[in-house]
């Protein structure tokens, strides 16, 4: 076992703060292309690569063989993107409670930061320059050493988005961290917590200030719920109090 290197963070509803805007988008590009879905089924797939929630819920509709399947997964997914890109061009975008007092816990502890997101990289730079956790990353989007964040990974630069660990793997790649026995993750969807089990990383934590409810996230493996991302910071140091003891 080894003290935690890494914590790799979800952004919207985790450090970014969310108020159902990403429901709310989504909602409206379902209903205006023709894709009936129910709040809840919106609210399951948070966290997911947005494009793959199209493809999911076309193929579910149509059946995978129908002929209109990409035509319609595409003009949903566009229309999505023309939505989301101005809504977060055009509003205020701020951090979740506690989520600036966690980055510099981590900075003060020489644990690393990564950021990663159902967002494909355009939206993710919107976000990230609005809140100016931009500054300080390369072309690689990793921290020249001044940056709020350590590594920023967007859907579209996996195979595979959450619940897959591929954004995980690819921060750890990214940051020179190889054992996942070193990281831990957090996010507020089931998604996320899903993502840290499949990567096998030491310890997964959900958050119930977010778009789900402690009732939402309770089903789903975990290793504890937290009301916000500044309680990870306890959380921290009982683990490597722990590996320090052994």
């Amino acid at each position: 076992m080894k003290k935690i290197q890494l914590v790799v963070c979800d952004m919207a509803g985790t450090t970014v703060r969310d108020e159902s805007e990403v429901e709310t988008c989504f909602a409206m590009a379902c209903a205006q292309s023709g894709l009936d879905i129910s709040a809840d089924r919106i609210k399951a797939v948070q966290g997911w690569s947005k494009r793959y929630v199209f493809e999911v819920l076309w193929g579910q509709k149509l059946g995978v063989e129908h002929p209109e399947l990409e035509s319609r997964i595409e003009a949903s997914y566009i229309l999505f993107t023309h939505i989301l890109e101005k809504h977060y061009t055009e509003n205020p975008i701020v951090p979740t409670e506690g989520a600036l007092a966690f980055f510099k816990f981590c900075k003060e502890n020489n644990i690393k930061i990564g950021l990663t997101t159902g967002f494909y990289r355009k939206v993710t730079n919107i976000i990230l320059e609005k809140l100016g956790w931009l500054d300080g990353l390369n072309e690689n989007y990793i921290s020249n050493g001044n940056a709020v964040i350590d590594c920023s990974i967007a859907s579209d630069e996996v195979l595979a988005g959450r619940p897959a660990p591929d954004m995980i793997f690819l921060c750890m790649k990214k940051l020179g961290v190889t054992d996942v026995d070193a990281v831990i993750c957090v996010g507020d969807t089931p998604s996320d917590l899903l993502s840290g089990r499949h990567a096998g990383v030491k310890a997964t934590f959900g958050l119930t200030n977010g778009t789900h409810s402690q009732e939402l996230l309770t089903p789903y493996g975990n290793d504890g719920l937290l009301p916000s991302i500044n309680a990870l910071i306890t959380e921290i140091k009982r683990l490597n109090a722990t590996e320090h003891a052994l």
